[in-house]
């Protein structure tokens, strides 16, 4: 009998997993915006996005997402082979077409462990690509920009990786400076950050639902123009092609390790997001 448990666990995992991607869609959309993804390297929108861009791009919600990276990922020198990569995993996601992705190959901007990038050349390229109006716009009227929402890493990068912390950083600051000289107007842009969470959680995929939803339950803002969190559960052909964004789209990455990221990590399935509030 001492089979039993065990023979039930996958029946356990299952239900889970339906309840929680039932659950989800109970929550306010987000539709008719204009939503920028802004990461670090490519494959950061497949390992640790995939859930959010497969959802935010459901054609009925009228959502026009795009994919801002700031390096190639050139570390091993495969930045031209990444770009490319990253075009190919973004269409498997969901993205409309290649020109909604936007890789910059910049020396300001390098993909290291040890390199954090300065945050105001973070703004000024955000400002220049979504607020090119900024400087113009006098302050009694509304900031002009060219996208609703933006979407990166938290304050603690999910992987603490420098350059993740720095684009939470440099979104910071690019809000900050849009509404210098408009304080009394909403700002126009809306930050939600991807929630980091321990070592631990980070390996029990469908399993940390429990946790998330929790935490979610308690702590939910249903704003019509801007909820929070954002909690998206990928169903199994989701699942599968955030698989395959990595497996067969950013083929250069599959070292050993990244196969069990793929199988157990919770990014993978599973995405909780949290509107910040500009600092």
């Amino acid at each position: 009998m001492d089979w039993i448990p065990l023979a039930l666990f996958p029946v356990f995992v299952f239900g889970i997993w339906l309840f929680t991607s039932q659950i989800t869609r109970s929550f306010p959309p987000v539709q008719g915006k204009r939503i920028v993804l802004l990461i670090a390297h490519p494959d950061d929108e497949a390992m640790f996005f995939a859930p959010t861009v497969q959802e935010l791009t459901r054609p009925e919600l009228g959502n026009h997402l795009k994919i801002l990276c700031l390096s190639t990922g050139n570390a091993d020198g495969l930045g031209e082979t990444r770009k490319k990569e990253l075009a190919k995993s973004g269409l498997l996601l969901g993205l409309r077409g290649a020109d909604d992705i936007l890789c910059i190959d910049d020396p300001n901007f390098p993909d290291s462990m040890t390199t954090t990038w300065h945050p105001r050349l973070i703004s000024n390229l955000l400002t220049g690509l979504f607020a090119p109006k900024m400087a113009s716009i006098p302050p009694n009227k509304k900031p002009e920009t060219t996208v609703d929402i933006i979407i990166t890493f938290d304050k603690g990068g999910v992987s603490s990786h420098p350059n993740h912390i720095s684009l939470y950083n440099g979104a910071q600051s690019f809000l900050k400076g849009l509404m210098h000289r408009h304080a009394g107007w909403d700002c126009p842009i809306k930050l939600y950050t991807l929630t980091s969470i321990s070592i631990f959680r980070k390996y029990l995929s469908i399993l940390d639902a429990p946790t998330t939803m929790f935490w979610a339950l308690f702590t939910r803002k249903d704003k019509s123009d801007s909820p929070s969190p954002l909690i998206y559960c990928s169903g199994l052909q989701a699942y599968v092609n955030a698989r395959k964004a990595m497996t067969v789209a950013h083929k250069s990455q599959m070292v050993w390790f990244r196969w069990g990221w793929i199988s157990a990590g919770r990014y993978m399935v599973l995405n909780d997001l949290r509107k910040a509030r500009v600092v």
